[in-house]
């Protein structure tokens, strides 16, 4: 928390309990589920004569709007804004993000159980994106050795050309990271990792005719070991033939140009 908001939140807190007391217990009617909340002590609440009640969303869109009204004498960018509470808990995720904060420690702050809600809340802007990449980078480097960071040998180079060229395999190529083996013994068919070229369609045809005359047999035989392995592999094959040919047919999707619209006489 900044200190600015501490301040704020601290000042709230000072005004309810200003008589010494603490924090009044109120119950809030919620109209989405319109049911009312457990007694709670809620800082956004306030006294109307001898009443103290919650301060309503609109009330709190109003003040908003009033305060913005304010600010556009002296910024004129305000006068075309429109701030809801939510915006401010937006705001408030980015400065935590961008302050460093990890993703996953900001989605359980903002009780979200899925992170990708959280990411949607981040306005991540492209000058804040270098800057921490070029510091994480000058951090890393302070901490590896200085020999490490020189230039690539010519037999390194090679080797790495090598291990891209080792890649190409009869259906395409695989995606696997640079320097690590095969980790399914070649059975490319079933690997995730293998991108099938859009050549090959009809040689996974062919496989799919050879697999199911195996599975024929295999049945006949009653080898259920080798049924179950043939259906597994038809399944991974029949998935990446169908990948395969929805990006060789895909195509630009002409949405033509929109027709002026003729206003209507009165």
């Amino acid at each position: 928390m900044s200190a600015e908001l501490f301040h704020v939140v601290a000042s709230v807190i000072r005004r309810h309990t200003c008589d010494g007391n603490s924090v009044p217990i109120l119950r809030r009617f919620d109209p989405h589920d319109k049911v009312w909340s457990p007694p709670m002590p809620f800082l956004f609440q306030r006294k109307i004569g001898s009443t103290r009640s919650v301060i309503s969303p609109q009330t709190v869109l109003n003040m908003l709007a009033r305060r913005c009204k304010d600010l556009a004498e002296h910024h004129p960018a305000f006068r075309s804004v429109k701030f809801t509470p939510h915006d401010f808990r937006r705001i408030f995720t980015t400065e935590l993000v961008n302050s460093a904060l990890p993703i996953h420690i900001g989605a359980t702050l903002l009780g979200h159980l899925n992170i990708q809600t959280t990411r949607g809340y981040v306005a991540v802007f492209d000058e804040d994106v270098i800057r921490h990449y070029l510091a994480h980078l000058n951090e890393r480097r302070q901490l590896r050795p200085d020999h490490e960071y020189r230039d690539v040998t010519s037999d390194e180079w090679n080797e790495f050309e090598e291990h891209f060229d080792k890649r190409k395999v009869e259906l395409g190529s695989c995606g696997r990271p640079y320097g690590t083996p095969c980790q399914h013994e070649h059975a490319c068919i079933r690997c995730p990792l293998l991108q099938v070229n859009a050549k090959m369609v009809a040689r996974l045809d062919e496989l799919e005719e050879d697999l199911t005359e195996r599975r024929e047999r295999a049945a006949a035989e009653q080898w259920l070991g080798e049924i179950d392995g043939i259906d597994l592999t038809l399944a991974f094959l029949r998935t990446k033939r169908d990948e395969a040919r929805r990006l060789t047919h895909r195509a630009p999707v002409d949405l033509g140009l929109p027709s002026p619209r003729t206003r209507g006489t009165r």
